[in-house]
């Protein structure tokens, strides 16, 4: 498709070079007839014939510029809808690290926004600028051929215009990235509004985030008016190059035609090839912003195509044919930004075994759970799974071997069935019943409108913070894997849903390797294990009767624990 497009496009400079020729024929058959009798001139027929010609190149000229736009346009946007596809799964494989330093809505901008600008300034821009770079070295060595000395003055005015626009477009470049870089920033202020709505309006912040949103704008605004005022600039500066240029031709050609060293449609030829010529320098200008912009897109993209994914399987991987669920940790020590959060934790865990991880807040325990999967690595030591390093398995594998429930349980646009199905997508509609039955979310899945085929809100809103957790064990269910984490399953729920929660928990963690973080008391309690971990270590480790007889501060933070659970109505 692009060879048929370039075609296209040399055909159609072809066309436009022969475009004038009718009339100079005509012009100078005119002016022979003029001369007198007997003069050879112009006849009805012929005048008709060079009108016919004119018509046929014009309408070839133009399915030329068809075909070749609609070749470019597709090839345009095959490229864009991969490019877009590439940098989206580029930006999934990119760590969690990346995605808490990096707010979504400029990332969303970037494989939407920007990569559509980049496809729009290909075929708004980038098919004409190319068409008419080449119209403009046919036809300049035409006008050299039919007079080198008003051929000059041409050469004089695309010398003037590279030297006006190689300045200006650095500036619109410059001025368009900042005008892209505030966008972003206005997006992201958006959308963190929008995600937060409950929030603002509960606590009357609509007129501060409206403040925020205006200050972005407005930075925004004066970056987009600066690069489209350089652009205006650039533009008109051209059309002076272009009036001289044309009055220099005018005048001289005028004069060469006086001394008889050309014809009168020889001037005319030449003049409109002038004005051919010229039409290129004034879409460069016109262009030159939009490419700018581009540019400023391009390096969008390119810069979050240049972000190296931290986690990625190993070239040569291992594929185990069954995993147990042995997780052991050796000597593990972890980093974020620089400062150590785990100091040299080892931990084993056997197969089956329900292991709950409790301490203090900050104290590295999502960290600790977070390496299971490969959120990230370990700076440090080892962690292994049934004996293998897990930065030797295959990454698929080892997250399709550990289930997580999170804090909260994210449900994505969609039915309830797809939701858990997302589990195991080649799962028949009974296993995805069994695992909510399994669940406990059988009962309150039949009482919404359409049961199963219900569709959720955007992150399952629709639902109770229960229900969706409920939700995701019967995802987890479905899964089968052998290692489960629960990363504070019960938080934020009132006694009876956690319960509810819990009991589906065990249900859940029957027979499978459990390690589950938590400040739920009740949590701890059913755990065959608890590990104490604090500042990065692990300061006890024990059953958690053992903890409670030995142990005064496990004793304390049991009681402590209950006791706001009982106050507060539900689990902190």
């Amino acid at each position: 498709m692009v060879l048929a497009g370039v075609l296209a496009l040399v055909l159609e400079v072809g066309f436009r070079v022969m475009e004038p020729w009718p009339l100079k024929i005509v012009i100078d058959a005119l002016v022979s007839s003029l001369k007198g009798p007997g003069s050879p001139g112009a006849t009805v027929p012929f005048l008709l014939l060079c009108g016919l010609v004119l018509v046929a190149v014009t309408a070839l000229r133009a399915l030329c510029n068809y075909v070749a736009t609609v070749c470019f346009a597709l090839v345009s946007s095959q490229a864009a809808a991969r490019l877009r596809e590439r940098v989206f799964c580029h930006v999934q494989g990119l760590s969690q690290q990346f995605h808490a330093r990096n707010r979504s809505a400029d990332t969303v901008q970037r494989i939407v926004s920007d990569v559509a600008r980049l496809q729009d300034v290909a075929v708004q821009a980038g098919l004409p600028l190319l068409a008419n770079v080449s119209t403009l070295a046919v036809m300049l060595g035409v006008m050299v051929l039919l007079d080198p000395v008003l051929a000059v003055v041409v050469v004089a005015a695309v010398g003037a215009f590279w030297l006006t626009s190689r300045g200006a477009g650095a500036r619109i470049t410059q001025a368009s990235r900042r005008t892209r870089q505030g966008e972003g920033r206005l997006a992201d202020t958006a959308q963190e509004s929008l995600s937060s709505i409950a929030v603002v309006q509960s606590y009357g912040l609509e007129d501060l985030i409206a403040r925020r949103f205006a200050s972005a704008n407005q930075v925004s605004l004066r970056q987009g008016m600066r690069a489209l005022c350089l652009s205006a600039r650039l533009e008109r500066g051209t059309d002076v190059i272009v009036g001289l240029a044309t009055a220099a031709v005018m005048v001289g050609g005028g004069v060469r035609v006086l001394q008889g060293a050309m014809s009168p449609g020889d001037l005319v030829l030449f003049t409109t090839y002038l004005r051919t010529t010229m039409k290129p320098l004034r879409d460069m200008a016109k262009y030159t912003g939009r490419l700018a912009r581009a540019g400023a897109c391009g390096e969008r993209v390119a810069d979050l195509m240049g972000r190296t994914p931290q986690v990625t399987s190993p070239a040569a991987a291992l594929v185990p044919a069954r995993l147990h669920g042995h997780v052991r940790l050796e000597d593990v020590r972890t980093e974020y930004d620089g400062v150590e959060v785990l100091h040299g934790v080892s931990l084993s865990v056997s197969p089956g075994e329900y292991v709950a991880v409790v301490g203090p807040s900050g104290a590295g325990k999502s960290t600790l759970v977070s390496l299971l999967t490969r959120a990230q690595d370990p700076v440090g030591g080892t962690v292994s799974l049934d004996g293998y390093p897990l930065q030797a398995l295959d990454l698929g594998l080892l997250r399709a071997s550990v289930s997580v429930l999170h804090q909260e349980a994210l449900l994505l646009t969609g039915t309830v069935a797809e939701n858990i199905r997302m589990g195991r997508q080649d799962a028949t509609d009974a296993q995805v019943e069994a695992a909510a039955r399994a669940a406990g979310a059988h009962g309150f899945i039949t009482d919404l409108p359409q049961g199963y085929d219900t569709v959720v809100g955007e992150r399952g809103g629709t639902l109770s913070g229960g229900q969706r957790q409920r939700v995701g064990i019967a995802r987890a269910l479905l899964r089968s894997a052998p290692v489960v984490v629960l990363d504070e399953a019960t938080t934020g729920l009132d006694p009876h849903s956690a319960s509810l929660v819990l009991d589906a928990v065990d249900r859940l963690v029957r027979g499978r390797t459990t390690i589950a973080v938590t400040h739920d008391a009740e949590v701890a309690v059913r755990a065959t294990r608890v590990v104490w971990l604090e500042e990065g270590r692990i300061l006890m480790d024990g059953t958690p009767q053992e903890l409670a007889a030995t142990s005064p501060r496990f004793r304390t933070w049991l009681d402590s624990r209950r006791a706001a659970s009982l106050a507060g109505g539900g689990v902190s």
